[in-house]
C-alpha cells in the first residue's frame, strides 16, 4: 500500500494533528515504510507456528491466593462524613 500526501493530510485531520508542508514528506516516507514492513510480514507463512504467551517458554510464578488483610469496610464507613447503605455520599458535581 502506498501513501500519498492527501492520505497523510486526511489521517492528520482525523487525529487532530497539524502537520506542516515540510513534515509531510517525512510522514509519507515513514508511514509508507511501516506499511511496507507490515505487508512483508503478512506474506510470512505462519501455519505451523504455535502461538506463544512468552517467547522464552517460562511459566509465571504466582503467589498463593490467600486473604492477607481483614475486612475494614465498617471502620472506613464510620469515618465518612455521610454514608448510606454502605456507600459514600458526596455532593453532586455534575448537573
Amino acid at each position: 500500500m502506498t501513501l500519498v500526501d492527501t492520505d497523510i493530510k486526511k489521517i492528520a485531520h482525523l487525529a487532530r494533528l497539524q502537520i506542516s508542508q515540510n513534515e509531510l514528506i517525512d510522514y509519507v516516507n515513514s508511514l509508507g515504510s511501516i506499511l511496507a514492513l507490515v505487508d512483508h510480514m503478512q506474506q510470512v507463512n505462519t501455519d505451523d507456528v504455535e502461538p506463544l504467551a512468552n517467547p522464552l517458554d517460562q511459566h509465571q510464578r504466582l503467589r498463593v491466593d490467600q486473604v492477607t488483610t481483614v475486612n475494614q469496610h465498617d471502620e472506613f464507613m464510620a469515618l465518612a462524613p455521610v454514608s448510606d447503605a454502605g456507600l459514600y455520599l458526596v455532593p453532586k458535581v455534575i448537573e
